[in-house]
């Protein structure tokens, strides 16, 4: 047990401990108490008692992976340079980590066979006790990855918890897709985003107008800007120039799960980039800022205004979303923010609600099978480069890191543009 005392300086009692440093040195620890010498005593057990009881779990013989990864988050992730919604994804990882068994091993014993057996359900699913995995995507499989490569590389520095990295002799396997040798006929488009024809996406407007006018706005914007959902919600009508018609992408608006609150922060790649548009689109928005408007007088008191009030944990710093009645009092760490994605009674149009609204409306339209919101970037990918956009250009237009994204993953070439290209050896040998 830790030794400790208490002292008077001035009219505060003051209350002091012993406690070891990073190289296992004794060192003095002094705090604030109260004016009470009691109180102060009391202050001084419950530090030690805190002292003993982090120590006690802080050695490598009795700490476990799920405490190794919820010291890690606290220590580091959630410290560190991470955008938010990495952190939220992460934290998200972290919770699923501990459901499985081997998040209540002690750290010491977890093995790279153990660490592998749980990469592997990940992938291609399967059940563990009362864990059970139905096989994920790549994409999701590598944020747990990441989090045990990150979180085991901190215990061993620098924690010291232990000596080695068990993850580095971790690969990460995926489900191989069978191929029928001997089918009839082979479909070459399975399981790509089919970018929607413009009398489709006329469909899809269409559904969306018996039920779900709301989401209109959103779909419309996505189809002639190519933005991602959450872009979309995060536009304000400060970022759109409707003279000059283009719109400044500067923010995303996501779900947290850990708070059960929406929040805003900054976009995938944390760039602001400007996206031009044509005249359909600023027709389109045109007309939505005046029927904003009047929906606005129409409502009178029961319509809601939308704000933002930042958040500091750590030293990380985040904006929550919130609406209030026009009534309603907005505290002083509000801010308003006038969104263009709204209802009709002024609140934010969540993207979750337009994803829901898509889909529903996909059900209902035969042609439409398959289809979501991200689809629209697919299409308006597809829509440019076919049309002759420059690839680059594009790729700007979009905001991806490398132009071989916009190239390989969105530009899904048709099966009639194939067959043009293929056609393009007659001409060779003159039979065209």
């Amino acid at each position: 047990m830790a030794k400790g005392s208490v002292r008077k300086k001035g009219k505060k009692w003051y209350y002091r401990f012993y406690v070891e440093d990073a190289s296992g040195n004794l060192v003095q620890k002094e705090c604030a108490g109260t004016e009470s010498k009691s109180e102060t005593e009391k202050l001084l057990r419950q530090a030690m008692e805190d002292y003993e009881s982090r120590k006690f779990i802080a050695k490598a013989d009795n700490i476990t992976l799920g405490q190794l990864l919820d010291t890690w988050a606290e220590e580091e992730l959630k410290t560190g340079t991470l955008s938010n919604g990495t952190v939220g994804t992460y934290l998200q990882a972290i919770n699923r980590i501990k459901q499985h068994p081997v998040s209540r091993r002690k750290l010491k014993t977890v093995t790279s066979g153990h660490l592998q057996q749980f990469m592997d359900i990940m992938s291609f699913g399967g059940t563990v006790e009362d864990f059970v995995s139905k096989g994920y995507s790549k994409d999701y499989v590598r944020s747990f990855s990441a989090v045990l490569q990150q979180s085991f590389r901190f215990a061993v520095f620098p924690k010291q918890y232990i000596t080695f990295n068990p993850m580095q002799y971790v690969v990460m396997r995926h489900k191989k897709d069978d191929m029928d040798l001997f089918a009839e006929e082979t479909d070459t488009d399975n399981g790509k985003v089919k970018p929607l024809s413009f009398e489709q996406y006329q469909r899809l407007i269409a559904q969306l107008g018996k039920r779900s006018k709301d989401a209109i706005l959103p779909v419309q914007i996505a189809y002639f800007t190519g933005l991602r959902l959450g872009e979309v919600a995060g536009l304000t009508w400060q970022d759109i120039n409707l003279e000059e018609q283009y719109l400044t992408v500067r923010r995303s608006v996501r779900y947290n799960g850990a708070t059960h609150k929406h929040e805003i922060g900054s976009t995938k790649r944390k760039k602001v980039r400007i996206v031009d548009f044509g005249n359909a689109l600023a027709d389109i928005l045109k007309k939505a800022r005046k029927q904003q408007l009047k929906n606005r007088m129409q409502y009178g008191e029961l319509y809601h205004r939308n704000f933002y009030r930042e958040v500091t944990e750590k030293n990380r710093v985040h904006y929550e979303y919130y609406n209030l009645g026009m009534t309603e009092d907005a505290p002083e760490d509000y801010t308003e923010i006038s969104f263009v994605c709204i209802r009709e009674d002024g609140c934010l149009e969540l993207p979750a609600t337009v994803e829901t609204a898509c889909r529903t409306a996909a059900r209902k339209v035969p042609e439409l099978e398959g289809f979501h919101f991200h689809t629209l970037r697919h299409t308006y990918t597809t829509n440019l480069l076919s049309n002759g956009a420059q690839p680059k250009d594009v790729q700007e237009l979009l905001g991806h890191s490398d132009v071989s994204t916009t190239m390989n993953v969105y530009a899904h070439a048709t099966r009639e543009a194939k067959r043009d290209s293929a056609k393009l050896l007659d001409k060779v040998v003159g039979m065209d």
